[in-house]
């Protein structure tokens, strides 16, 4: 070594020495100055609290235990004139050395005595809404919030590490009070222990009270971030009456457990994995099912990710259902549009152990089926919320060697022979009806007119003798359609999924039934149990098409005195044309016995192209029968008078509604499902809208104007002439679309 190395070597160390002696003399100064440099730090905070979220915070003594804990007394949090949030007699906690170093506080104990810490909600009002409102002003750093791109992975990341920090890895709580009230309803959750010793979580819970006692058991690794904790309670399950007296909804579990395993960043994502199950959960909800439905087993390893602008989990996540496992996929980008990704895949898997992995209670028809084979379900759905018309949905399922062994509950191939099929309304039997010879009324599929059961082929579910139960552009359609609307408005239940539901299952509309329903007609078509033809022969025998009017028989009498072989082609398509809402079938009449023009005559025109390109019928350069139409005489008087200062078909408020893609599926019959939707007559229009005469507009689909004069507020002209506009841009769209093929 030459003697300038060994001269700067030197340097080197008298520098290193130096700055060592500055630090011990600064640490020195700082440790007895430490309770002065505490007290201005904590002043600094409750400022900080009353400015930015107008708290009142107070603390009664603080001072140093210790190296790095400190002890508070009697500590109190109360918004501005609200309720207390929160008060402590006495928290000691301890901090980390080594992350102080990075500048953050990561605890190491924490010791806490004699805590209330209370959400009160008080009509609009609750002690928590400086959550959510800060007064701080914000317009200084407004333009900054605009051209800062927040990142939800660092935000995700944040937000993580500052929860996990606090939680120390020696812990000892005693008498902490949770309570929440809301209205008149409390809640309380008094932790009489919990403490974090050398790994081992224990942890005891009394509910209002001595109503249960609930125990907290696991381990905890606060400095590797790993948990695995359990949750359960003493000789009883666990459960919150709150939530079943205010939501109608019973929950009930033996145990809870939930585990994190890993915590960490991986490029751009901030991810995390885990798992969570529960043993024996119990529902009940009018909307899930009309009874308790028991999940024995069920649990969940998810991998969740964070991304920039999106959140998910990954498709390496298992989810797991009694003796059945499937890899969910699940993906919400929220901008620059919101976009929605869902995929559930699953292995060949045991059919029995399927069918033995449903929840008790869930699907009552299906409970003791027995069954041989293998079953694969692939479902995948993605959803652009600027494109909603592009949404991409697909759902199979796989049979291999699959078998119906032994009927369950319900005997589906029943209705291959005579049954008796009972009506409900507003959950209440209308009379027993019998499907067979022995009806005078059952009519066989070939006795019924070809122009009746085209009409509705048509408008309802054009493809049902070539599909297998489903029909899933029906579902994209449907699903494009009501998220456009922002409510309901389509369905896509094709004529086996109706046939089921009228047949098979209770009246109740829960989502169990709708699953139900869809496992049903999948058994049915894919095993052959019911020809296709005795299904369409049954549906027309069992629906309603009028008040107390059930099935063909009955409704080709009932309106037009005559067998359902004899109906003509308008018969045909109105009575195709009243299914959606069969109540209201005698509305559509005038007293004479005609039909009314506006609206049903374009229905009339619009199912009668569509027949005549598919050769079901020939060429009409009128109305399709529309004219040909004539109530039984015996109902007529049943009609009311019609106003005459006012349209003739004033129930017609809403135009028809023509989607392009109805070739296929239930669609005309959904299309026109807003024609029955009750809407107030024009006579409830505002009083400074003076009528204005004006000849009837031209009927939409012919051309045509009907003749008299009829009288029109201008708003109503205004609505009329953008219907007119918009539906010659439908059949321009409809000429267009598949239905001309």
């Amino acid at each position: 070594m030459t003697y300038s190395q060994r001269k700067a070597l030197r340097i080197a160390g008298w520098v290193c020495l130096s700055i060592f002696l500055l630090g011990l003399v600064g640490v020195g100064i700082a440790y007895s100055k430490r309770e002065s440099l505490l007290q201005t730090a904590l002043d600094r905070a409750v400022r900080k609290a009353k400015r930015d979220y107008n708290l009142n915070v107070r603390i009664g003594s603080a001072r140093f235990t210790g190296l790095s804990s400190v002890a508070f007394t009697d500590i109190s949090v109360v918004p501005e004139k609200r309720d207390s949030l929160a008060r402590i007699q006495r928290v000691e906690v301890a901090v980390r050395f080594w992350p102080l170093l990075a500048g953050k506080v990561g605890l190491s104990g924490m010791t806490l005595e004699n805590g209330l810490i209370q959400v009160i909600k008080r009509d609009s009002l609750s002690n928590i809404d400086f959550l959510l409102r800060r007064n701080r002003d914000s317009t200084q750093t407004a333009s900054n919030d605009k051209s800062r791109q927040t990142d939800l992975s660092n935000v995700a990341e944040n937000l993580i590490d500052n929860i996990l920090s606090k939680i120390p890895d020696d812990l000892n709580i005693s008498n902490l009070q949770f309570r929440g009230q809301y209205k008149k309803d409390t809640i309380s959750l008094l932790t009489q222990t919990a403490t974090i010793r050398d790994e081992a979580v224990t942890s005891t819970i009394k509910l209002n009270g001595n109503q249960a006692t609930w125990h907290v058991t696991g381990t905890a690794d606060p400095a590797d971030r790993e948990y695995d904790l359990a949750l359960y309670a003493e000789g009883k399950p666990l459960e919150l009456p709150l939530i079943q007296k205010h939501f109608n909804l019973m929950l009930q579990a033996d145990t809870l457990r939930a585990q994190l395993r890993d915590v960490d960043r991986a490029g751009d994502e901030f991810r995390m994995e885990g798992a969570g199950s529960v043993q024996n959960l119990r529902i009940n909800h009018p909307a899930v099912a009309r009874t308790d439905v028991l999940v024995p087993q069920a649990s969940i390893e998810a991998k969740l990710f964070v991304g920039e602008n999106y959140v998910g989990v990954d498709s390496s996540s298992v989810l797991r259902l009694g003796e059945v496992s499937a890899r969910p996929f699940v993906k919400y980008t929220l901008k620059p549009t919101k976009i929605y990704e869902v995929q559930l895949h699953t292995d060949p898997l045991n059919a029995q152990a399927i069918f033995n992995s449903f929840p008790q209670g869930l699907f009552e028809s299906l409970e003791d089926m027995e069954v041989t084979g293998k079953l694969k379900y692939d479902m995948a759905f993605h959803l652009d919320t600027s494109l909603p018309d592009s949404v991409k949905f697909d759902s199979g399922l796989t049979a291999d060697g699959f078998r119906i062994l032994k009927m369950g509950a319900t005997d589906f191939g029943e209705i291959n022979r005579s049954f008796v099929y009972t009506p409900y309304e507003k959950d209440k039997p209308v009379r027993d009806i019998i499907v067979g010879p022995e009806n005078p009324d059952y009519t066989p599929l070939q006795q019924i007119s070809p122009d009746l059961r085209n009409a509705l082929l048509t408008s309802e579910d054009y493809n049902f003798f070539t599909h297998k139960g489903f029909n899933e552009k029906a579902f994209r359609v449907s699903i494009a359609t009501n998220f456009k609307e922002k409510s309901f408005k389509r369905g896509a239940s094709t004529i086996s999924m109706q046939l089921v539901k009228n047949v098979f299952l209770n009246r109740n509309k829960t989502l169990s039934r709708k699953i139900e329903e869809i496992l049903i007609v999948w058994l049915i078509e894919n095993e052959h149990i019911v020809p296709k033809e005795r299904m369409y022969e049954v549906y027309l025998n069992i629906i309603e098409w009028g008040r107390n009017i059930y099935g063909i028989g009955e409704a080709a009498r009932y309106y037009f005195a005559k067998r359902p072989s004899d109906l003509n082609l308008g018969e045909s398509i109105f009575l195709a044309f009243v299914v959606p809402r069969p109540k209201r079938a005698l509305d559509w009449f005038l007293p004479d016995g005609t039909l009314q023009a506006r609206n049903v005559r374009g229905y009339f025109r619009l199912i009668g192209k569509i027949m005549a390109r598919r050769g079901l019928t020939a060429p009409d350069s009128g109305a399709y029968g529309f004219y040909d139409v004539r109530l039984r005489e015996g109902l007529r008087r049943q009609i009311a008078p019609v106003d005459s200062l006012y349209p003739s078909d004033s129930l017609m408020m809403e135009p028809i509604d023509v989607d392009g893609d109805n070739d296929e599926g239930n669609g005309i019959g959904n299309f026109f499902r807003r024609l029955f939707r009750g809407n107030k007559s024009d006579r409830d229009t505002k009083n400074d809208e003076q009528p204005v005469i004006q000849p009837t507009p031209n009927d939409q689909f012919s051309g045509e104007t009907a003749p008299g004069d009829t009288v029109k507020t201008r708003k109503q002209l205004r609505q009329e002439r953008r219907e007119r506009k918009r539906r010659e841009k439908e059949e321009k769209r409809l000429q267009e679309s598949g239905l001309n093929q």
